[in-house]
């Protein structure tokens, strides 16, 4: 056997179906054009539960897929795990599958009193505060929501009648030292007592752990991403509920039917892409 064949074997051992995806295990008929990704494969009955119907079509290791409709309009959700790197592996291996937009839809730490518990924060872009996205391209380059995306989930927001604020995130590597908490027996990393305040002085609403890598990886590739999480804890008052778990899923499957909408205008109309002037319904 030559070298090249090696090589090619040992790329392909990693890939052995041309369609079923290594790690999801979904292929192109398994999900929808948008797919919500929640963190926790036990939130997928909690954010299907309010769709038109579902049925889970892949379960492997954290990542668990189901697919249905929302008010007619097709949608799926993957769980990704926790942090960037396994969301980074959802979202490369659904959109080999033909999905083009994602709604990361999760829970949060505000660093802002206005962002009370049970409020929602909706992501316009993204510090980097996390490894997996220097892997794909240099640290300057911005982890941006999709304008039509961050729309749909503003306007589904307030058809709902949920408090929400709109605005930047911070997506980090750890939960503890990387946003700022104590490590085991009190351990403090290098600089996490000035973390917080520096991140408020710049206008940062929130900590969570996929959203940066989900903006930039879309990006990259010419698709559509945004994020929505409930805030649980308020790390200025010192408040910790989880209360209002369903909030972001269901602001996220109503935007996903908005989105539908707001494509449908576009075709419709001719334009290169969405803007407000087409109007949502």
């Amino acid at each position: 056997m030559t070298d090249d064949a090696t090589a090619a074997d040992e790329l392909d051992s990693e890939d052995p179906n041309d369609e079923t995806q290594y790690h999801l295990d979904v292929g192109p008929d398994d999900v929808a054009e948008t797919v919500l990704l929640p963190g926790n494969p036990e939130r997928l009955p909690k954010i299907t539960g309010g769709w038109d119907a579902s049925e889970v079509v892949a379960e492997h290791r954290e990542y668990r897929t189901a697919t249905g409709t929302y008010e007619g309009t097709p949608i799926s959700v993957t769980s990704t795990g926790i942090g960037s790197p396994s969301a980074a592996i959802a979202v490369e291996e659904l959109a080999r599958v033909g999905a083009d937009t994602f709604i990361r839809v999760g829970s949060c730490g505000a660093i802002r009193e206005e962002a009370s518990v049970g409020d929602l924060v909706i992501t316009r872009g993204a510090v980097r505060q996390e490894g997996t996205s220097d892997e794909y391209v240099r640290e300057d380059y911005p982890a941006v929501a999709d304008h039509a995306v961050v729309a749909a989930l503003v306007a589904a927001a307030e058809r709902l009648g949920y408090d929400y604020h709109v605005g930047l995130t911070c997506s980090t590597d750890s939960f503890y030292a990387g946003q700022g908490r104590p490590g085991f027996e009190g351990f403090e990393a290098r600089g996490s007592d000035e973390l917080i305040e520096e991140l408020r002085a710049a206008n940062v609403l929130n900590f969570e752990m996929e959203a940066s890598t989900i903006l930039t990886l879309a990006n990259l590739y010419g698709l559509r991403a945004g994020a929505v999480c409930t805030v649980y804890a308020n790390r200025v008052t010192g408040e910790f509920r989880t209360e209002g778990e369903r909030k972001a899923a269901k602001t996220a499957s109503l935007a996903t039917h908005l989105l539908a909408k707001m494509d449908d205008r576009v075709t419709e109309s001719g334009a290169a892409e969405w803007h407000a002037g087409l109007g949502l319904d």
